[in-house]
């Protein structure tokens, strides 16, 4: 059963009282550069070769997710998303994957985890962690901003950011889901000592229902 998730414009609401209202200072905007200490780690930086021909490189941020780059990290050494498609890809929105079941449904193997929501606004670039209407339903998803969308923001976990081959997130291919999907050929860390070996093909599911235009899924 395909999740789906919905999002709302928040609506702000202002009291007048005669007391004057105490200073609220917001907390400052995360950088949009990873600290040193983070972008000095390869550990942190993933990359995805495509089926397209692309590769893309992202820099992850511990500092901000760091459960949910652990789960990256994990994952990513278990081969987990090598073959796994781009399921569901809107132009001028994002482009998501990282299920292995194909129809934005599945997940892996292990727990879900908690949200670790942050004000880091949403760039052309962005990663973040797909969910279902559960704030802590995050899983093995991800999407891939295609450009800044302020209405994300607070309401997915930030992992990320493509640093190196936007031109080939632009490339993948379409759809909801695609009818040629683009499929990571390979998943890898900047510490691995060699990238993987390519997988098998994996069989492409039977199409799923059209879902919402919102990012969802484990």
């Amino acid at each position: 059963m395909v999740v789906r998730a919905w999002l709302g414009l928040p609506v702000l609401a202002f009291a007048l009282t005669a007391a004057k209202a105490p200073d609220v200072v917001p907390p400052p905007l995360p950088s949009i550069i990873a600290p040193a200490a983070v972008a000095a780690d390869p550990a942190n930086r993933l990359t995805l070769d495509l089926s397209n021909g692309g590769k893309v490189v992202i820099q992850m941020r511990p500092d901000l997710a760091p459960h949910h780059v652990e789960r990256m990290q994990s994952l990513v050494r278990q081969g987990f998303y090598n073959g796994l498609k781009f399921h569901r890809v809107i132009p001028g929105f994002m482009a998501q994957g990282g299920d292995p079941k194909g129809d934005g449904s599945g997940g892996s193997t292990l727990p879900d985890l908690k949200a670790e929501f942050t004000n880091m606004p949403y760039f052309r670039g962005t990663v973040a962690a797909a969910r279902a209407d559960s704030p802590d339903s995050a899983n093995s998803q991800f999407f891939i901003m295609f450009a800044p969308n302020v209405s994300l923001e607070t309401k997915y976990t930030v992992w990320g950011r493509v640093i190196s081959g936007m031109d080939a997130v632009d490339k993948i291919a379409v759809g909801e889901p695609p009818a040629d999907p683009t499929r990571i050929v390979r998943a890898y860390l900047g510490d691995a000592a060699t990238p993987p070996a390519t997988p098998a093909p994996v069989a492409a599911p039977p199409p799923a229902a059209t879902p919402a235009p919102t990012p969802s899924g484990g």
